[in-house]
C-alpha cells in the first residue's frame, strides 16, 4: 500500500459546523508510504475519528478515502483484516492491552498473528525501554507510561507500510519519549513505511516533512 487519500472528507458530527478550519476535513490530503506526517489537534477536532476512519471501525463521513485509488467504503471484513494485519499498524490512544496478561504476553499474542518478530528481538525492545524488570508482570500493574511502551512494541510487531501513533507520549518523560521516537522511526525505515503521529500538545521530535492541523 503506497497511499491514503481523503477527498473533500467531512466527517457527520462537522457537517452543520460553518467554522470549521483544517487541513484535513473537507480537503483532499494525500499521505504517502516512506514519508513522516504530524497531524496537530485541539481535543474534539476528530483526531480519534480519523484514525478510526483509517481502520476501517467507522464510516460516519462523507467525501472519500482511498488506498491506492480504491474507495475503502468497498472495502469487505476480509479486506480490512488483512489491512489490519499487513498494511496498517496503530498505537491506539487508550492502548487496548489486556490487563490481565503480562507485558510480554501482551506484546506475543499479537506477534503470534503474524509471527514477524523473534522473541529474542522483543525482549530487547524490553531492556532498550527500561521495562526489562516488567516482563512478567501483568500489565493493570503498570503505570500508564510503562503501558505505553508495551503498547509501541505490540505495534512494531507486524508488516506494515504505515504506522498511526495517537498520542503515543502523553504520559512520558522526555528521555523515553525520544527512545520511543527513535524505535518508531527505525522500524518504519527497516519496512519502507509511512509514520503519521497525532497530537493536541506533546509530540515526539522525528524530521516531519508536513504538519497539518485538524
Amino acid at each position: 500500500m503506497d497511499k491514503l487519500e481523503l477527498c473533500s472528507v467531512l466527517p457527520s458530527v462537522f457537517a452543520d459546523n460553518d467554522r470549521l478550519c483544517s487541513d484535513v476535513w473537507n480537503s483532499n490530503v494525500t499521505f504517502e508510504r516512506g514519508h513522516v506526517y504530524l497531524m496537530e489537534s485541539e481535543s474534539g477536532k476528530g483526531k480519534s475519528t480519523f484514525c478510526s476512519y483509517m481502520l476501517g471501525y467507522r464510516n460516519d463521513y462523507s467525501g472519500k478515502i482511498s488506498f491506492d485509488h480504491e474507495d475503502i467504503k468497498s472495502f469487505t471484513v476480509s479486506n480490512w483484516c488483512d489491512i489490519r494485519k499487513n498494511h496498517i499498524s496503530h498505537l491506539f490512544q487508550e492502548l487496548r492491552l489486556f490487563p490481565e496478561l503480562t507485558a510480554l504476553e501482551n506484546v506475543i499474542i499479537k506477534n503470534n498473528l503474524v509471527g514477524f518478530k523473534e522473541e529474542k528481538e522483543i525482549k530487547d525492545w524490553f531492556e532498550v525501554l527500561g521495562i526489562a524488570d516488567k516482563l512478567n508482570v501483568p500489565v493493570r500493574y503498570m503505570s500508564f507510561g510503562q503501558q505505553q511502551r508495551v503498547a509501541l512494541m505490540r505495534a512494531l510487531v507486524q508488516p506494515f507500510d504505515f504506522i498511526i501513533a495517537d498520542e503515543p507520549i502523553s504520559h512520558l518523560d522526555d528521555n523515553n519519549a525520544v527512545i520511543m521516537g527513535k524505535m518508531i522511526v527505525a522500524e518504519a525505515q527497516r519496512q519502507g513505511a509511512g509514520i503519521i503521529m497525532t497530537s493536541i500538545g506533546k509530540h515526539i521530535d522525528m524530521k516531519y516533512e508536513k504538519t497539518l492541523r485538524l
